[in-house]
């Protein structure tokens, strides 16, 4: 039961070292130093977290992450820094609490300990990245107080409870790697807007021709779906977001052909393999809806029943989304269009 709370605690400080090193090392020096805790001689290798030294630098450091958490990007940028910094502080906190028993054991818990913190981070630097897609600062503040509160509460909880403390850890490891895919893909799409927004042309109104060609990636996962051997009448890259039966933040293109109006095809490749999925625009209205770092292709039913779908451009491409809202937009007023749009709505209920 010893050596579980050992590794319990370990495995905890790493944990916490990925969400805010420097706090968690401040705070447990602070309690180490004035004594608010007694060490359980099992835990006497952490005395020297309340080195004078220690806390001075780490209260430092603390002080700067605090300002740094509570900007758009500003954190983003840390957590970047720290992708490296964090996992190797919580190696090191979960290795000085086993006290170096040997060489090999040391390896193996610095390994554990360094994959708990990377783990940590990542899960916050997804969520700071999804913050920032919106210009003002409160998400962020309030996701960084709730962080150094989620430190604090869980020094506490690994001091009176260690083994309830691993249980929940173990748990949101569990959850983490249950939607890393979806975290991963999430972080690649605001990673990838951010660029093309910084490193757009300062003329976002430039007009621009429709692509009417596919990425080789692409070409042939449309080339699976299209039986009927319908021509492309343009083909725009761009990102998933909600839609029914399509996952977002999928990297993939939008397909018009010129042989049947009233659809238009999504094409990706999800974790390798081909995706593609038709979208009916029959009833529907299209819309552009511009966002802090992207530019919304919005599709929804004009009545009240049907799914909606949304895609994601980044930010210099206006003129491209507006592009294709115009031609959408011819299209679903043709006359043969509009006389199957209104047979479905008589037909219905």
């Amino acid at each position: 039961m010893e050596k579980l709370d050992l590794l319990a605690v370990a495995l905890g400080l790493a944990a916490l070292a990925g969400i805010n090193l420097y706090l968690t090392v401040f705070v447990s020096g602070l309690a180490i130093h004035f004594h608010w805790i007694t060490l359980a001689p099992q835990y006497q290798s952490l005395e020297v977290l309340g080195n004078p030294w220690i806390i001075t630098v780490a209260g430092i450091l603390y002080l700067l992450e605090f300002f740094a958490d509570k900007i758009p990007w500003i954190d983003s940028a840390w957590d970047v820094v720290h992708t490296v910094i964090r996992p190797i502080g919580g190696a090191l906190l979960a290795i000085q609490v086993l006290g170096h028993p040997s060489p090999a054991f040391t390896v193996v818990v610095a390994l554990l300990a360094g994959g708990t913190t990377l783990v940590a981070h990542t899960a916050k630097a997804a969520t700071r990245l999804a913050s920032n897609t919106s210009p003002e600062p409160f998400s962020n503040i309030s996701l960084s107080l709730g962080e150094d509160a989620a430190v604090l509460g869980g020094l506490a909880l690994m001091h009176f409870n260690p083994l309830l403390a691993l249980l929940i850890l173990l748990v949101g490891i569990a959850a983490f790697f249950y939607f890393a895919p979806r975290i991963l893909r999430a972080m690649k799409a605001k990673i990838w807007l951010a660029w093309k927004k910084l490193n757009g042309p300062a003329d976002r109104n430039v007009p621009v021709k429709l692509p009417i060609s596919l990425q080789p990636r692409l070409a042939s996962v449309f080339s699976r779906e299209n039986i009927l051997g319908e021509t492309i009448a343009w083909a725009a890259p761009c990102v998933s977001g909600r839609g029914r039966r399509i996952p977002a933040n999928l990297f993939g293109a939008l397909v018009a052909t010129n042989e049947d109006p009233h659809k238009m095809i999504f094409v990706a490749r999800k974790s390798g393999r081909p995706f593609a999925r038709t979208i009916n625009l029959e009833g529907s209205v299209v819309t552009h809806e511009p966002k802090f770092l992207s530019e919304n292709l919005v599709i929804f039913p004009a009545g009240e029943k049907g799914p909606k779908y949304l895609f994601i451009f980044p930010r210099p491409h206006t003129a491209l989304v507006e592009q294709i809202v115009q031609y959408l937009c011819e299209r679903l007023t043709e006359p043969a269009l509009q006389e199957q749009a209104a047979a479905v709505s008589l037909g219905s209920p």
